[in-house]
């Protein structure tokens, strides 16, 4: 690799059509997924008077079908053509909600997990078109960089999708919230049509069987080294969060002895951290190597975690939460990055369809078990633990550093 190609920049990101057209869109489908998520949530909250079974219902219309139609999904997305996909996705999605918003005004209202239901599976064959799209039209030295960006939109919305879909609910309803999300898939699929036509697909004359490219896909990652090891840093890092992520309420009452509803500023501190940490996730994207980048997101959070653990000081949980969250950037770009970077473009969508759902069961397991855990253990050990979990991810990463540096060294000679 030459010098001038390893110095990219800004500008050479937003000349990328491509990368342009995907940030709009995400812009676009991020504005109707938060109001959604908490214009229905609050919506759901409101009929039922807080019944915690129809709150719960929510999380399972929104990641249910993560485990039952990723790699269905991701399969798909590598026999069809990504920008079609992706339109007609977002089409269905706007078709959906509109249904939703009619049978509301004149049916019943337990039609509205519908709504999540729908988008979330259509989801699961778009996101994969998407990164095909950024393996197809988007030149290596600039993948990293289009990542950062790519997360840094997800980060900022963390902070303002809470604020904007509880306004759009409190102030206007929920039928003119699901107004505003069908007409913001509907945004989405026109900005779509902006991007280059499809190539032709090699899978477009292939006469291959749906379960044999299931096999295929599941063989590839088994037979490929770093994504074989990228799973096992999915998995370590899902049982990880999962362990904590329902016990941070305890950390407020119990190690802080405050009232519950200063988690808030946890969350918020976590929030601001990844908005800041996007932005020098984007700066160190242009020289780390992505796997350095995954360790270093590790690495902060095991220490967030051990702080936090041990932590009995309100301002000092909040620096560690923030410290993660400035970190959380480089997990998910290296992760996305090392996805595009080691796997062929047939196979995108089935490598992400095979390393999600490790992800998120590994996560539900945990998830599930932590209030049993906190019956037999402390937070301080519960969260040590976690913090250990991350450590272990770390050392799964050592063998892809090593080849990443012996790969530069030879790219310089």
């Amino acid at each position: 690799m030459s010098k001038s190609t390893e110095k990219v920049s800004m500008g050479a990101l937003f000349r990328n059509r491509v990368i342009r057209t995907i940030m709009l869109s995400v812009f676009f489908l991020q504005i109707g997924i938060w109001v959604r998520n908490y214009s229905i949530l609050l919506y759901v909250i409101e009929q039922t008077n807080g019944n915690p079974v129809a709150v719960s219902l929510i999380s399972v219309a929104e990641f249910g079908p993560i485990f039952l139609f990723s790699f269905i999904g991701g399969t798909f997305a590598d026999r069809w053509r990504p920008k079609r996909t992706m339109i007609w996705c977002d089409l269905f999605s706007a078709v959906s909600i509109f249904i939703v918003l009619l049978t509301l005004i004149f049916g019943s209202w337990e039609v509205i997990f519908f709504a999540t239901l729908v988008s979330s599976i259509l989801s699961q064959f778009s996101q994969p078109s998407g990164m095909k799209l950024f393996k197809l039209h988007v030149s290596e030295e600039l993948i990293q960089l289009g990542m950062s960006m790519y997360q840094m939109m997800f980060a900022l919305f963390m902070i303002l999708g809470p604020v904007i879909g509880t306004f759009v609910f409190q102030q206007f309803g929920i039928n003119t919230a699901i107004g505003i999300m069908g007409i913001a898939f509907l945004c989405s699929a026109a900005v779509l049509l902006l991007l280059p036509p499809d190539w032709e697909a090699a899978q477009d004359k292939l006469e291959t069987t749906l379960l044999q490219e299931m096999k295929d896909g599941f063989r590839y990652v088994w037979n490929s080294r770093t994504l074989s090891l990228l799973g096992g840093c999915f998995a370590t890092a899902g049982l990880g969060i999962g362990l904590t992520q329902p016990l941070g309420v305890f950390i407020i009452t119990e190690r802080l002895g405050l009232p519950k509803e200063q988690l808030q500023w946890l969350m918020a501190a976590f929030g601001i951290g990844m908005i800041l940490g996007g932005g020098l996730t984007m700066a160190l994207a242009k020289k780390a190597l992505p796997q350095v980048l995954l360790a270093l997101g590790f690495a902060a959070s095991s220490a967030g975690l051990l702080v936090m653990g041990l932590s009995t000081e309100f301002w000092l949980t909040l620096t560690a939460q923030f410290f993660s969250g400035l970190f959380m950037p480089c997990i998910h770009i290296g992760i996305n990055t090392m996805i595009l970077q080691n796997t062929d473009q047939a196979f995108i969508g089935r490598v992400n369809g095979i390393l999600n759902p490790l992800f998120m069961g590994a996560m539900v397991i945990t998830m599930s078990l932590a209030g049993w855990l906190k019956e037999s253990f402390s937070l301080v050990a519960i969260y040590e633990a976690s913090a250990l979990l991350m450590v272990i991810g770390i050392l799964a990463m050592v063998p892809l550093i090593r080849k990443g540096k012996v790969q530069e060294v030879r790219e310089e000679m």
